[in-house]
């Protein structure tokens, strides 16, 4: 009797002491940090360059915005193949393609159902072509994300600035996310009011940017139709606008952002191109650029593509700076995209894949300032690894790593990611390196995001230490390489 109440007493006693070490685990665990990605986002980032195609009738009338008033038979590619911009741009390392289905001009790449201003009125395969169609088939064959854009001002539509015209951009959009198979963006233009043809009325009609569409409504009716489909404007609610069109992020450069402070087509620039350290919403910067001086072909500017190393500075201004970088290869007349514009996209590729083949860091030794309590789960030698999911992790909100390589090496490319999944951190670093027995500053830096390429003139070391010197909150670093490039940009 008395052995068995003494049993019944220790259960609750080893019970106690059980939970109470489950919480203390708990609590020594890493926080996340909000806001956070979502997986879709995360996958989003991770793909780094995606390309834009525009073309409509503006590429028959030497124009860059249609005024609406263009007759369908001016459109007729004869020559149109999706399969060599989709090619194109997969060998120029493009994960995803977005095609223009609908300019400001109104005029509508698939035969919609709600309007006679589309290419079921065109020359084009005597007015029985889809190319939304052809597209969307041509990146799906060849492993290319598919996404769409449909600018929210009409310049054809007489309902253009009515309630009416709602409905009709409404049904437009259900058109595109439910005939065509996996969309995988839809790209809302920040451009909305202005002149235009309106049927005929050829006057000047302004909306209330913050009212007009019912953007809310709109974003639930794309997510039903498509679930898991990343949605891009000025405004989120995935992917943002960096405020720019030269595919420059700022050098400061936040994921994190307050939503409520922004309006499709009346947001701060300035904002959108930094980003807010104390943001409440995820949103994904996007830095678009055209690889012309405009966003259409026009044959003038055949001389002035964009060379492989203007490219590669906008890459390192976006990418290299947190965001995701879109590209535009314009389409000509034939419905073709320019050799002059594919060999550069192409040279852009074969120029990052020399530059970072090789991580001359990776079998160093490291050594952190500290360790988050001490658990090897989040060591320093997660740097060096391929894996987002391990890291290293500090204690304090100021750390450092001493990163020690074989021999002294030569370097002029040096990569830093954070775990975002756990959030955004760091806000201020700054890179060493031991020459001569003195620590030479290399760069110094403030937010890394995703993902933070520099470029440094060469330095030869045995080690290099990384110093995190301000943070939201305790520091991570899920990688850490250092890369010698042939390329002698100019920095």
């Amino acid at each position: 009797m008395h052995k068995k109440n003494s049993f019944w007493f220790f259960i609750p006693l080893f019970s106690m002491i059980f939970f109470s070490c489950n919480r203390t685990t708990d609590s020594a665990r890493f926080q996340k940090v909000l806001p956070l990605p979502d997986s879709v986002q995360l996958a989003y980032q991770k793909m780094e360059t995606i390309g834009f195609i525009h073309f409509t009738v503006n590429t028959f009338t030497d124009k860059e915005w249609g005024y609406g008033d263009e007759k369908p038979e001016l459109f007729n590619p004869k020559k149109l193949d999706a399969d060599q911009w989709v090619q194109i741009a997969k060998a120029g390392g493009l994960k995803e393609l977005i095609l223009t289905a609908k300019h400001h001009d109104g005029f509508c790449l698939w035969p919609s159902a709600y309007t006679e201003h589309s290419i079921k009125n065109s020359p084009y395969k005597n007015g029985e072509g889809d190319i939304v169609q052809e597209f969307v088939d041509a990146c799906h064959k060849h492993g290319i994300k598919a996404g769409l854009y449909l600018s929210p001002w009409d310049r054809n539509h007489k309902d253009y600035g009515k309630p009416e015209y709602i409905s009709y951009y409404r049904n437009q959009l259900t058109e595109l996310l439910t005939n065509y198979g996996k969309i995988s963006e839809i790209w809302f233009d920040g451009a909305n009011g202005g002149d235009g043809f309106y049927g005929g009325a050829n006057e000047n009609r302004t909306i209330n940017r913050k009212t007009y569409y019912d953007w809310d409504s709109t974003f639930a009716l794309v997510k039903k139709l498509q679930p898991g489909i990343m949605i891009f404007s000025d405004a989120g609610p995935d992917v943002h606008w960096i405020g720019n069109e030269n595919g420059h992020a700022g050098e400061s450069f936040w994921s994190s952002i307050n939503r409520s402070e922004l309006t499709i087509g009346g947001s701060s620039q300035d904002y959108l191109n930094t980003g807010d350290p104390n943001g409440k919403d995820w949103v994904v910067g996007q830095c678009d650029v055209s690889i012309r001086p405009g966003w259409f072909y026009h044959k003038k500017e055949d001389s002035a593509v964009k060379s492989p190393q203007e490219l590669i500075d906008i890459y390192y201004k976006s990418v290299g700076r947190n965001a995701v970088l879109l590209i535009n290869l314009p389409p000509n007349q034939n419905g073709l995209v320019h050799p002059n514009d594919s060999a550069s996209l192409i040279a852009l590729k074969k120029i990052l894949d020399e530059s970072y083949s090789v991580n001359l860091a990776e079998n160093a030794e490291t050594n952190a300032s500290n360790f988050f309590n001490l658990d090897t789960l989040y060591k320093a030698g997660n740097i060096l690894d391929h894996d987002m999911e391990s890291f290293w992790a500090a204690t304090t909100d100021t750390a450092s790593i001493i990163v020690t390589l074989d021999s002294a090496t030569g370097f002029n490319r040096i990569m830093l990611q954070e775990p975002i999944h756990f959030g955004q951190r760091i806000s201020k670093f700054d890179i060493t390196a031991e020459v001569d027995g003195k620590w030479t500053p290399l760069y110094e830096g403030t937010t890394i995001g995703y993902k933070r390429l520099v470029r440094i003139p060469e330095c030869k070391t045995e080690k290099i230490r990384i110093r995190i010197t301000e943070s939201r909150y305790v520091p991570a670093i899920s990688f850490f390489g250092i890369y010698k490039s042939s390329r002698n940009e100019q920095l």
